[in-house]
């Protein structure tokens, strides 16, 4: 790519991610202070040292006012007010937006006391500020964001004050003025709402952790590996990056971030081996994007689906784990598809061809001491933290730095990895790549350690893990030259340049959270809004009454609301949107049609959808910014990344309706079967859409494909044909049903009753003989339900208080219309034989033609 290319590409990711202003002189010098400032200080907070110390002890209110007073002052000096406005300087009139937009946010802080002496009381001059901090908000909102997001938060704020005003559909009383500024900008169900909450405490130190690890020079260690290990099969450079994709989606959240970290290098090469711009793009787009649903660290919205479902984030990342991985895998299929249908070859390999029975043992024994090495630490940290107590914190860092010390000197005996380059005509050696960026998997062992083994909070263990990589920013280059025995003057320039990366990397950190900073902000107005009208609740109906009562049509409208919102919004604001307004919905109309939807499940529905507007065409970003890399139509390219993304838009569906893709109640043998399946599933899916396997497929394998796609992924469909779930139970033998079941059975039951407002619904419940907190319940008399005969059901008449009854849900005066328990039934997945065998006919079919020559 030429200079100028490359700056244009810059300049689009700025504009999107971290402004588009260039500042110079005196003006650069502050905002590089107040953004290291506002690292510094999340970093603070992040940490335990204000407890220990007994100093600088913020609320996570009082940091919420902080962190957004900081956001505010950066976004109008990074981001000018238009395209138009100059790029190099700050105007006059951006500098008071800034001081005032700060101060609005500092008032709350300077004055938190008195404010919460007044609670839903604001004086004249509370109102003021919080109606200038509200404006300000909305103009940071549509320079860092767009317009879409600004208009949007502002149609809420219009639709909160002008109810009355509304067709009779959607009216409401409306509020006054003073109390839509007490409620959107001086109490916490606003602005400062939970959104905002998890910005301050979670998002910001992962955000940090990704540049970090990237100015360290991680990422270019992601990209090297992952084509020293794929780069030399067909079509593998495309394959390359997808794993690489995938690996520095493992510590960056901005897909736009990860198609230029990636793309710059991964296009050209692709390019190069015969993919067209538009594929070479797609294929960039199409992983990069995935990049936000593979964990640890995620999108900024899975944060947020911590405070939303009130689960560990480690929960989060359990359930999102497997269909992240097996959307990365059936991606590096079809890249597989598509090289062996252009007849794509690899990169020229000058190492010594190694046999496949070679390389798996090899795997394996890599494998096997790396898991004898896991468990030896785990029961070296529990001795030591057995042993010492609280001074163990003490010997595990040192024996982390001993650890680091160690690793560096075995770097230091391999030369550095160059930057990425794009004309890259031979492999990088494997084992020369890994071992000279080995140190770069230490902060996130820690991370991801802290988050699973020692179940920290998130704060808490991107806090470790980014310190841990702030001490090797610092320390890799002087470490490294000390141990090559470099003359004095290299090492001090090295002591230098490490400081500098440091800076830089706070820096950039601080800038890429401006805007995800603003758009919780601003989503939090659309979801403070929704709470003091009740839109929320007629919205529900409206997309009930739509969906006419049907879940899949419901969950279809939701993906569809998830897109069109996406093509304007950004992400978080788009998923925190989405799911304030629907996901309740879609749960209780689960309950409704008798399928227990986990609130997880919804939640990670709304996020894939979310994620997926940045593909969709006409306004995918990461489809241009990976069109300008490839020098290719970036709609042909939205459009042909969105076909590659259909397998990421199939699993959330599936996942609606089989929970075990999110390892919910699920053995770890049986979650390693799940994967395989599910795999092989998404593999079949991808060859039917890709209309290939070995040689082109039939019209009648593409749905074979399809079908037992769906046959692995949803077994359960073809088994509720065959025999019905439930059998039904006359209403007065429910006691004694009841009574006579194991802990495997549970009865379904119809409940006709009323909703919180007071609305007619009918819906369904599980009664189990094992309840959750209770344990299990021998008699029916024992859950504290009274019920009487009435008409033709059965009424509640009474609900015994802190009973089993209760705590499931059931209330006084709900009537119970019909009664079933789950039927003894064949296991579902009997239903994978044939589907197994239909895929193995199919592919010995097409070898058959293969080897015949008749390949169409």
């Amino acid at each position: 790519m030429s200079n100028i290319n490359n700056a244009s590409l810059n300049e689009l990711v700025d504009a999107v991610d971290v402004g588009a202003r260039r500042l110079e002189g005196v003006e650069k010098k502050l905002l590089v202070f107040l953004a290291v400032s506002w690292a510094i200080f999340q970093l603070w907070i992040a940490s335990p040292l204000p407890f220990i110390l007994n100093i600088g002890i913020f609320s996570s209110i009082e940091a919420r006012y902080i962190h957004f007073t900081f956001a505010l002052f950066l976004v109008f000096i990074a981001f000018p007010a238009t395209e138009k406005s100059n790029k190099f300087r700050v105007s006059g009139l951006d500098w008071l937006f800034a001081l005032v937009a700060s101060s609005t946010g500092a008032y709350l802080y300077v004055f938190y006391d008195q404010l919460a002496q007044r609670p839903g009381s604001p004086i004249l001059q509370d109102v003021i500020v919080g109606g200038i901090g509200l404006l300000l908000v909305l103009e940071a909102t549509r320079r860092s964001l767009g317009l879409p997001l600004a208009s949007i938060a502002l149609i809420f704020i219009l639709y909160s004050v002008l109810g009355p005003y509304m067709p009779s559909m959607i009216a409401h009383k409306g509020v006054s003025f003073n109390s839509l500024i007490n409620h959107q900008w001086l109490t916490t169900q606003g602005v400062f709402g939970i959104a905002l909450g998890v910005s301050t405490s979670f998002v910001f130190l992962f955000v940090l952790f990704g540049a970090l690890l990237e100015k360290g020079g991680a990422g270019n260690f992601f990209i090297k590996t992952a084509f020293s290990v794929l780069g030399k099969y067909s079509g593998g450079p495309a394959k390359a990056a997808v794993v690489a994709s995938g690996l520095t989606g493992l510590v960056s959240g901005s897909s736009i971030a990860n198609v230029v970290t990636t793309g710059t290098f991964t296009i050209p090469m692709m390019r190069k081996v015969g993919f067209s711009a538009e594929k070479a793009g797609a294929v960039e787009v199409a992983s990069s994007v995935n990049g936000q649903i593979m964990p640890p660290v995620m999108g900024a919205a899975a944060f947020l689906m911590v405070e939303y479902i009130g689960i560990p984030y480690s929960e989060v990342i359990k359930s999102a784990f497997l269909p992240a991985l097996i959307s990365y895998i059936s991606l590096i299929f079809i890249v597989h598809l598509e090289a062996q249908k252009m007849g794509a070859v690899g990169i020229k390999d000058n190492s010594k061809s190694v046999s496949l029975l070679i390389k798996a043992s090899k795997f394996l024994f890599g494998f096997l001491v790396m898991s004898a090495l896991s468990y030896l630490i785990y029961f070296s940290v529990s001795w030591v933290k057995g042993l010492f107590h609280d001074s163990a914190i003490y010997i595990i860092l040192l024996s982390i730095s001993a650890s680091y010390l160690y690793i560096i000197k075995v770097v230091s005996r391999y030369p550095d990895l160059e930057e990425d380059d794009s004309d890259l005509n031979v492999l990088p050696n494997f084992k020369q790549t890994l071992m000279s960026g080995l140190h770069y998997l230490l902060p996130v062992v820690i991370l991801i350690w802290c988050l699973m083994v020692e179940q920290m909070s998130p704060s808490l263990s991107s806090f470790w893990a980014s310190s841990a990589m702030i001490f090797i920013l610092l320390t890799q280059k002087p470490l490294k030259a000390v141990f090559r025995k470099e003359k004095i003057e290299s090492i001090l320039q090295s002591v230098r340049s490490g400081t500098k990366d440091l800076f830089e990397a706070l820096e950039a950190g601080s800038r890429n959270m401006i805007g995800i900073a603003v758009a919780t902000a601003a989503a939090g107005i659309v979801v403070g809004a929704v709470a003091q009208t009740g839109i929320g609740l007629v919205l529900a109906d409206l997309v009930e009454y739509f969906s006419m009562g049907n879940i899949l049509i419901m969950l279809i409208l939701t993906a569809l609301l998830c897109l069109i919102l996406g093509m304007g919004l950004p992400t978080t604001a788009n998923y925190i949107v989405v799911s304030a307004l629907l996901a309740p919905v879609i749960v209780s109309l689960g309950e409704q049609n008798g399928l227990i939807v986990p609130l997880i499940a919804v939640h990670l529905f709304v996020f894939y959808f979310g994620i997926m507007a940045d593909v969709t065409p006409p306004v995918g970003l990461a489809s241009f910014a990976a069109a300008a890399v490839a020098k290719g139509d970036p709609i042909k390219t939205g459009l042909q990344a969105f076909k590659y993304s259909l397998r990421t838009a199939l699993l959330p569906f599936i996942f609606i309706y089989n929970t075990d893709l999110l390892l919910i109640d699920v053995t770890w043998y049986w979650g390693i079967i799940i994967f395989c399946v599910s795999t092989i599933a998404m593999m079949a899916f991808s060859s039917g859409m890709q209309n290939y396997l070995i040689v082109k497929n039939k019209w009648y394998e593409n749905l074979a494909f399809l079908l037992i796609a769906f046959t692995l992924l949803r077994p359960g469909f073809w088994l509720d044909l065959v025999y019905p779930p439930f059998q039904s139970v006359p209403l007065q033998n429910i006691e004694s049903t009841y009574d006579s079941m194991d802990r495997n059975h549970y009865l379904k039951l119809q409940i006709d009753g009323f909703d919180k407002v007071g609305e007619k619904v009918t819906f369904f419940t599980l009664l189990p003989k094992e309840i959750d907190k209770v344990g299990k319940v021998e008699h029916f008399e024992d859950l504290g339900l009274n019920l009487i005969s009435k008409d033709d059901g059965l009424l509640i008449d009474t609900v015994s208080f802190a009973s089993p009854a209760e705590k499931l849900g059931f209330e006084f005066d709900q009537k119970i219309i019909s009664v079933g328990i789950n039927s003894e039934r064949p296991s579902k997945e009997l239903f994978w034989i044939p589907a197994f065998l239909m895929c193995i006919f199919i592919y010995y079919n097409q070898l058959r033609r293969k080897r015949s020559g008749k390949s169409k």
